[in-house]
């Protein structure tokens, strides 16, 4: 099975790039976000979740971990393919899903191509108890400046919304009503909010 691949960017078509690894052209399906954040001749790293089919293998390509593991997950919800997931991840980075899926926001799931109210809101509710942990794992282990499908991720932010997250679960609180609380919280005080100023207002939220 192939991982990770590294090289240059050959040529980015509707739905998929070509990597030129070694002289080796591999095709990659790609979510829009992601080929936005790619250029053609510059190089690329992207990890890499394989398909084998009887009659083909596929390559998914993406910007994170955090991103193919998403990818994965999204596939357990009955009527979610391959297709349909990268079309989530198309209109939404990791964060702001772990954010719509905590607040039951249905809506923003909804913009995805092929998607409808009804699978948008079956993703949401069967999700809620996985986003925290998808959530806190994929943004601790994000380095400065990652990147997730062309729009950079501050390590300060992630680290915070995962901190808050994880330090609200420590106190007792279940991890789907945390990520909620936290979530609430990041969207009012913005991406510059600390871990402190997370965690006040998530637990004055959770006061509610």
């Amino acid at each position: 099975m192939i991982g990770k691949l590294r090289g240059k960017v050959d040529a980015i078509g509707e739905s998929f790039l070509i990597l030129d690894v070694n002289g080796v052209g591999y095709e990659v399906q790609a979510s829009v976000r992601a080929l936005r954040g790619l250029k053609v001749g510059e190089e690329a790293s992207l990890t890499i979740d394989t398909h084998v089919r009887e009659d083909a293998i596929r390559l998914y390509g993406f910007a994170s971990e955090v991103e193919r593991t998403w990818f994965r997950t999204l596939q357990n919800v009955q009527g979610v393919g391959a297709k349909v997931a990268l079309a989530v991840l198309g209109v939404l980075s990791p964060q702001d899903l772990a954010n719509a899926v905590a607040l039951g926001n249905w809506g923003a799931v909804e913009q995805a191509q092929g998607v409808g109210k009804k699978l948008a809101q079956r993703i949401v509710a069967e999700l809620k108890d996985k986003a925290p942990g998808l959530s806190v794992a994929g943004l601790k282990g994000a380095p400065a400046g990652a990147e997730a499908g062309g729009v950079t991720m501050s390590a300060v932010e992630g680290n915070a919304v995962a901190e808050a997250i994880s330090a609200l679960t420590n106190l007792g609180y279940a991890p789907a009503q945390a990520a909620q609380a936290v979530a609430v919280a990041s969207q009012e005080l913005g991406g510059e909010a600390d871990t402190a100023q997370l965690l006040r207002r998530g637990l004055k939220e959770l006061a509610r």
